[in-house]
């Protein structure tokens, strides 16, 4: 027997948590070819140039990561 009460999933918060998650996965891809190609320019100045925004990225992608799943058990279990 379905409860007339229950809560259901949040759906727009739902593709919000989705939206976000899929910015971060092109964000892992693109921190990772920006780290790999500082590191083989090591003599060259897009060392200094690409390699602190690899590690921004890399911040950013982790923040992302975290705020896509908070959103995505947020419309789930509705807190």
């Amino acid at each position: 027997m379905k409860d007339p009460n229950q809560k259901h999933t949040d759906k727009q918060l739902l593709v919000k948590g989705i939206k976000i998650l899929a910015i971060s996965v092109v964000l892992i891809i693109a921190s990772t070819y920006l780290l790999t190609f500082s590191f083989l320019n090591k003599d060259v100045l897009p060392l200094y140039l690409l390699l602190p925004l690899a590690i921004i990225t890399m911040g950013a992608t982790i923040y992302l990561i975290f705020k896509g799943l908070k959103l995505i058990l947020k419309a789930v279990f509705n807190n």
